[in-house]
């Protein structure tokens, strides 16, 4: 596996709506694949690989913007309140350290910690009380003149973990969604070289986190025939879970989705990618996920409808900085893309055989 560059993809900053950075360096690994490679107004990167007239055209959306926060507000005492960018869980923020990318220029290390005082001085009512996000502040451990002659409203704000290898796991930030952008941009290396009818539109879109706004958008300028999303899935094979919630589990392969609350993924297409699995030996699990959405929900519902479909990777601790994913479950979803593209102009998706 490349992890070196999952661990650029991971560790490079981008919460939804400032994704400029990571932008660049997905456009950077996608450029050698495509043949021609823009951005558009939204700020998604848009990489055509043209394939033979009249097959498919198949639309893969890899997101890139990672939850965060953005600074709402300074005290005199440069203490930083912050709003949050995407789904946080209070549990989850606590003395952990984040960075602060100023306005200035510079990048600042800050401690973020919930208002409150230390165990020691905690009553009996107090202690066990989980944090309201609300509470939460940045110390950056300068003065409040200081910090405001670097730092404004508005500026962003993402969480400092590296991305690492723990056991037969990689284990980081921002897995959701580096690791999908990742796969799409490994099964384009798998592929090259190779004759592939469909036209790809490979699409590293912004602002899913805040409402699937980028696949949206593009999906109705490029008018797929095809949809795929690419994204994480839950796997709940953890202490605390039952095994009716597991959803998904790490190392037994990638996740076909059937839907989520954004998506009912195209029966067809479901139907398709698992005969590829099994006629490959890829293996594969069925994901059926009650609440969450991916891009796929925006690409299907674009003009007058698009056959669309998430292909999903199992992962631990989804929206932590521990995300964790499985080395051989990664593996699948390349592996499974990358057949599914060599054969897409082979499927027929639409309804019309049923009149």
């Amino acid at each position: 596996m490349n992890f070196d560059l999952l661990k650029r993809l991971c560790e490079t900053p981008g919460i939804s709506g400032s994704e400029t950075q990571i932008r660049k360096l997905a456009a950077a690994e996608l450029s050698p694949f495509m043949d021609s490679l823009t951005v558009d107004v939204m700020g998604n990167l848009i990489g055509i690989k043209q394939g033979v007239e009249g097959s498919p055209r198949v639309m893969i959306a890899a997101h890139l913007d990672e939850i965060g926060f953005r600074v709402r507000f300074i005290d005199d005492s440069g203490f930083v309140r912050v709003a949050p960018v995407g789904g946080w869980d209070p549990r989850t923020m606590v003395a952990q350290r984040v960075l602060v990318h100023g306005f200035a220029g510079e990048t600042l290390r800050g401690a973020l910690m919930p208002a409150g005082k230390p165990i020691h001085l905690l009553t009996s009512d107090e202690a066990g009380k989980s944090p309201k996000l609300e509470e939460f502040f940045i110390d950056l451990g300068l003065s409040g003149e200081k910090v405001k002659s670097l730092v404004e409203v508005g500026d962003t704000v993402t969480m400092d973990r590296t991305c690492e290898r723990v056991g037969n796991m990689v284990v980081s930030k921002t897995l959701d969604n580096r690791l999908s952008v990742f796969i799409l941009i490994e099964a384009l290396r798998k592929l090259e070289g190779k004759s592939i009818p469909a036209t790809i539109l490979a699409v590293a879109t912004v602002q899913e986190e805040v409402g699937l706004r980028g696949a949206r958008t593009a999906a109705y300028a490029l008018k797929p025939d095809i949809g795929l999303a690419l994204d994480v899935t839950l796997a709940l094979d953890i202490p605390g879970a039952s095994e009716s919630e597991r959803v998904t589990q790490l190392g037994k392969g990638t996740a076909i989705k059937i839907s989520d609350s954004s998506l009912l993924c195209h029966p067809k297409l479901v139907h398709h990618f698992r005969t590829i699995a099994e006629a490959r030996k890829i293996p594969y699990q069925l994901e059926l996920l009650t609440a969450g959405g991916t891009d796929g929900g925006a690409i299907q519902s674009s003009r007058g409808g698009v056959p669309s479909f998430t292909l999903s990777t199992p992962t631990r601790y989804i929206h932590t900085v521990n995300e964790a994913a499985h080395i051989d479950d990664i593996q699948a979803s390349i592996d499974l893309l990358a057949a599914y593209l060599e054969e897409a102009h082979t499927g027929e998706y639409g309804y019309g055989d049923e009149l």
